[in-house]
């Protein structure tokens, strides 16, 4: 019964990560590449960039307040973050790749 429970989350764990790559898959290629991920994970960073300057400044920030940060600092750990989860190195992120945390 264990096992039955165990095989039936990691077959929804790799469906769900499945769906995610298809939402964050823009080309519709079947893999995710830097700029799909940097910009499906912008969407935060786009929102809260209430003036639309490129910078979140410390009133835009939750609690109102922190160090400025830029969209290009943003993009640059989002790029950071993909390539520790890019264990193939090939430049894209699968499914499988998507569902493990960057390391």
């Amino acid at each position: 019964m264990a096992l039955a429970i165990l095989c039936t989350t990691a077959h929804a764990q790799v469906t769900a990560s499945a769906d995610y790559l298809a939402r964050m898959d823009a080309d519709h290629d079947g893999r995710v590449s830097l700029v799909e991920y940097q910009d499906w994970l912008s969407y935060a960073f786009d929102a809260m960039d209430a003036d639309h300057d490129g910078t979140l400044s410390p009133a835009e920030q939750p609690g109102g307040r922190g160090k400025p940060i830029t969209r290009d600092a943003h993009r640059a750990r989002l790029a950071d973050a993909f390539a520790r989860q890019d264990k193939n190195r090939d430049g894209f992120l699968s499914a499988a790749e998507l569902a493990s945390p960057p390391r």
